[in-house]
């Protein structure tokens, strides 16, 4: 296919941005795809941070990682992405080249624990501060789940509201798909 898929588009963005020895942040490792993918970009010389509230997920991701084989260093966090801020490290702050984000809930997991508006907002707000510039956001948001739509929209308006001579905005999505489908948002911060 021509036309990228959601999920192809935002490891293209976030791949762009962050490279061999650059720093990542997966901030929602769900089953550990992007936390692999960020991994393999950044190589041994990198370093990967990743988020999830569900123990399982962070389970699943360490197993992921150890099948994959992967060098770079991981370091895993059980908490919400909304700490992303206390948990970077003073070295990382204002060096991260892409952060990504999967919101929704854990496929194969419990669907009644989702990420929310509130949180994700703080998780975003605390993502440009972390960010270097050049550096990208990724969120893929996925609506096909109680509040998942009103999220996505407070991801759209958030992406908007930010100052046009700092960051660059897109959205992503393929208005012509029933059931749902996945809406992406990139941010890039732009050179000082």
């Amino acid at each position: 296919m021509v036309i990228p898929s959601i999920l192809e588009q935002a490891h293209a963005l976030a791949g762009r941005a962050v490279g061999e020895g650059g720093i990542a942040v997966d901030a929602t490792v769900g089953n550990g795809h992007d936390t692999a993918f960020l991994a393999q970009a950044v190589g041994a010389g990198g370093a990967v941070v990743g988020f999830d509230v569900q123990e399982e997920a962070l389970v699943e991701t360490r197993h992921r990682l150890e099948r994959e084989a992967l060098s770079a260093p991981v370091r895993l966090v059980h908490a919400g992405h909304q700490t992303l801020a206390r948990h970077l490290e003073e070295a990382e702050r204002g060096r991260v080249g892409a952060i990504m984000f999967n919101l929704g809930y854990l496929p194969g997991g419990d669907h009644s624990v989702v990420t929310r508006p509130e949180t994700t907002r703080q998780a975003l707000d605390a993502g440009t501060e972390a960010l270097r510039p050049g550096g990208v956001i990724t969120v893929v948001a996925y609506t096909g789940h109680e509040g998942g739509d009103e999220e996505a929209d407070a991801v759209e308006a958030w992406a908007s509201a930010l100052p046009q001579a700092q960051f660059r905005a897109l959205s992503y999505r393929f208005p012509n798909w029933s059931n749902d489908p996945p809406r992406l948002f990139a941010v890039e911060k732009r050179d000082a």
